[in-house]
């Protein structure tokens, strides 16, 4: 299987858009950014930016961390900074739970909560269909643009199967692989300098 085959790295002057990937630099030494993938879930340069970071796993599930939420076997994960206290979920059931806003094809934010509990209680929803993030990550108009001058992401695309099989811990790495000969370097530099 491989997961690779649709993903394609954009130039720093792409013009970002909903469902595509940031993929951040190497140097970017900050707890919630640094080695980070995120989901752009929506994007308007004028209005501002907001995605989800995709591949910090949390050491917690999220009947640990919601109350009166039916079992989850899945992890929670690391959304963003912004909202840390509130929930968010994607998924892959589409126009079976009401009020979903598709994000790529087959991948969908949010929606009616108490549905997603009755099928999380039935066992339709599952971590193979689910995610959550505790918080998310937000941008000002203008401000990705500014961020991507500054080279401090790439812009790619990903799909809902990578989303939810490759390995967090190795995502990062991953995409960086699949950008390019230009990128091959990012993934050697050290994740703390003070190691090298």
């Amino acid at each position: 299987m491989d997961l690779g085959k649709k993903f394609v790295i954009k130039t720093n002057s792409f013009e970002p858009k909903q469902g595509n990937i940031l993929i951040s630099e190497p140097l970017m030494n900050d707890f919630h950014f640094g080695r980070a993938v995120v989901l752009l879930i929506d994007h308007v340069e004028s209005e501002g930016s907001f995605g989800i970071i995709i591949n910090k796993r949390l050491n917690a599930n999220v009947s640990q961390i919601v109350d009166d939420f039916p079992d989850f076997e899945g992890a929670a994960y690391l959304g963003g900074p912004v909202a840390d206290n509130q929930l968010f979920f994607v998924h892959t059931l589409g126009e079976v739970i009401p009020e979903s806003i598709p994000i790529i094809d087959g991948l969908y934010w949010g929606g009616e909560v108490e549905t997603l509990k009755t099928l999380i209680a039935t066992g339709i929803a599952n971590e193979e269909n689910t995610r959550f993030y505790l918080g998310y990550a937000g941008w000002d108009a203008g401000q990705l643009v500014s961020e991507l001058v500054r080279n401090s992401w790439l812009v790619g695309t990903i799909t809902p199967q990578q989303l939810f099989d490759l390995p967090e811990e190795t995502m990062w790495q991953t995409f960086v692989g699949q950008a390019g000969k230009e990128y091959c370097m990012w993934s050697r530099f050290p994740k703390n300098f003070e190691d090298n």
